[in-house]
């Protein structure tokens, strides 16, 4: 155990790769350490939570955040981001459009689960949407680990991202296409008949010794990750693999 880590409230799974589960929505922040570049995976639902999250990521490396990729669009994955500057921000394509013109969407539904207006305007007001999108695969060099970014959906969103850290053990950061401490979220935006497809792609690029980390709760197995792609399987009537 990495007592400095636990005792910050983030658990260290690999010696690269580290999370933190967030108040609230139970929402999972990724952070993967590079000898030159810290990328943060989903960095929280408002601009006082990611700076929250900035501050603790930066303790715990020594140096800044230099890149952020977004699993998806929703509002507890995304709206922390406007508390970062200066850094890369990544996500699939067709998700920096999707911010761009649905803020108020955005802000409505922050607010209806939950956040408070005032929180929900200022975070959306100041997101800056990514920089980079992913079509395909992007590999990612933060010196010392190539992390690959996978463009694996749709499926919990039509703009869902997934990001593979190499290493003793490979750690596979799903958002929300995989959920532990709940059953998956099906929203309005949710494409189920093609989510099954988009867990077999996480598990064919992490393998079954792979840590999967989801949006939502502990990390799991790929036989997790299986028996939840047979319940959307079923729920959208998709044939097993």
């Amino acid at each position: 155990m990495d007592v400095r880590w636990e005792e910050s409230g983030w658990e260290r799974l690999t010696g690269r790769a580290g999370r933190r589960r967030l108040p609230v929505w139970d929402c999972t922040v990724g952070l993967v350490v590079g000898k030159d570049s810290v990328l943060l995976i989903d960095p929280g639902s408002c601009v006082r939570e990611g700076a929250q999250v900035r501050a603790e990521a930066e303790r715990l490396t020594g140096r800044r955040v230099t890149h952020i990729a977004f699993t998806h669009g929703h509002f507890d994955h995304v709206l922390g981001g406007a508390a970062f500057t200066g850094v890369e921000v990544f996500g699939a394509v067709g998700l920096a459009a999707l911010l761009s013109t649905g803020r108020e969407e955005l802000r409505r539904d922050a607010v209806r689960h939950g956040l408070a207006p005032a929180e929900a305007a200022q975070a959306v007001d100041l997101l800056v949407p990514p920089r980079h999108e992913v079509s395909g695969e992007w590999t990612l060099e933060l010196g010392g680990v190539q992390v690959l970014l996978a463009n694996v959906g749709p499926g919990h969103t039509g703009h869902d991202l997934a990001v593979f850290v190499p290493g003793e053990r490979e750690v596979v950061f799903c958002g929300d296409l995989v959920e532990e401490s709940g059953e998956p979220s099906v929203g309005p935006d949710a494409m189920v008949g093609r989510w099954p497809a988009a867990l077999d792609r996480l598990l064919s690029l992490g393998g079954d010794d792979a840590l999967y980390v989801p949006g939502h709760g502990a990390v799991v197995g790929a036989e997790f990750v299986r028996a939840q792609r047979a319940t959307l399987a079923a729920v959208s009537g998709v044939s097993e693999a």
